[in-house]
């Protein structure tokens, strides 16, 4: 097989089916011929008649037979509106491959409705302008998975298209160890346990999730690691499966919310906080490049440990006016 990097509709390649590579899918094909380009790109060529198999325009499903020819060129994304912008994160580790970083509190991952720019994507791009194209969406460069805007603490973003591929087969595969830190409403009357159930979109409310039978599968295991005397526990939290708001859902499922969560916790209790409280410390994951295991943690932001320490302080001060 001949190999090509093209990028450019205006570049063509050819390549030709061996034996060994009859009864392929076409789209799995290009993965492994362009393993460059990224799969969104390499399916919408199939699907706009870019790439053609014998002249003829195929499905991405469509069974490859040896002797065949697949030729065509690349879908061309329209220009990206995502500019560079001077964004304060903290690197933890970089390499030419890859980078691991922990993000504030109150930062957006990338450009949406409402906010169209000053996004952790946007600090991203000015970091590395090379990291342009990385990934399966334009205004993602590079990310692998998202933390919601509230949510502080560890990522990995790509910095290569392969690189990114096999990250996110790996999230995918339940390869990467996650764990964060929660504090909760009140206090769960056993000290761990393990939560399964499906989650989906809301039927009403659009904007928010929630335990749908016909959802999608998520896993979060749980386990208390301090009480308060005010009615919360610190809980570390360690997810099988990434669904969006999995952990706020799950743990208000079973009527212990994360503490300031306006969206999941039914405005639950009088004490205000600045936001959920709601961290990824821990990523544990093979480098895909060179084989090593790689294992980050991220301390608590400081907006979160200061509550922790005032929980602290007062349930060491009720212990005292017992005695």
């Amino acid at each position: 097989m001949s190999h090509c990097s093209c990028k450019s509709s205006s570049d063509p390649f050819i390549f030709h089916v061996n034996t060994e590579q009859a009864g392929c899918r076409l789209d799995h094909f290009l993965v492994r011929a362009v393993p460059e380009v990224s799969r969104s790109v390499l399916a919408e060529s199939i699907r706009g008649g870019l790439i053609k198999v014998d002249s003829l325009q195929r499905k991405s499903s469509y069974c490859l037979k040896a002797g065949e020819c697949v030729a065509g060129s690349l879908f061309v994304a329209p220009a990206m509106d995502l500019l560079p912008e001077q964004i304060a994160f903290e690197i933890l580790f970089e390499d030419p491959h890859l980078l691991v970083l922990s993000k504030p509190p109150g930062l957006v991952v990338h450009p949406g409705s409402g906010n169209p720019a000053g996004t952790l994507a946007n600090g991203l791009l000015y970091h590395c302008q090379t990291i342009v194209g990385v990934g399966d969406d334009v205004i993602r460069p590079g990310i692998v998975h998202r933390l919601d805007k509230d949510t502080s603490g560890l990522m990995v973003v790509a910095k290569e298209e392969g690189v990114h591929r096999k990250l996110v087969d790996a999230f995918k595969a339940r390869l990467v160890d996650k764990r964060y830190l929660a504090l909760l409403h009140g206090i769960p009357e056993r000290k761990q346990g393990r939560i399964v159930a499906s989650i989906g979109r809301h039927p009403v409310h659009r904007q928010k999730m929630a335990i749908r039978e016909n959802g999608r599968h998520a896993v979060t295991n749980w386990q208390v690691l301090q009480e308060f005397s005010a009615g919360f526990s610190l809980v570390q939290l360690q997810i099988e499966t990434g669904r969006t708001h999995q952990i706020r859902v799950h743990m208000a499922s079973i009527g212990h919310p994360v503490a300031g969560d306006m969206v999941y916790s039914g405005g639950r209790g009088t004490r205000k906080f600045p936001r959920q409280l709601l961290h990824s410390a821990q990523l544990r994951f093979v480098h895909p490049v060179t084989g090593e295991e790689l294992v980050f943690s991220a301390p608590l932001w400081p907006d979160f440990s200061l509550i922790v320490d005032q929980l602290t302080d007062e349930t060491k001060q009720v212990a005292r006016d017992r005695l």
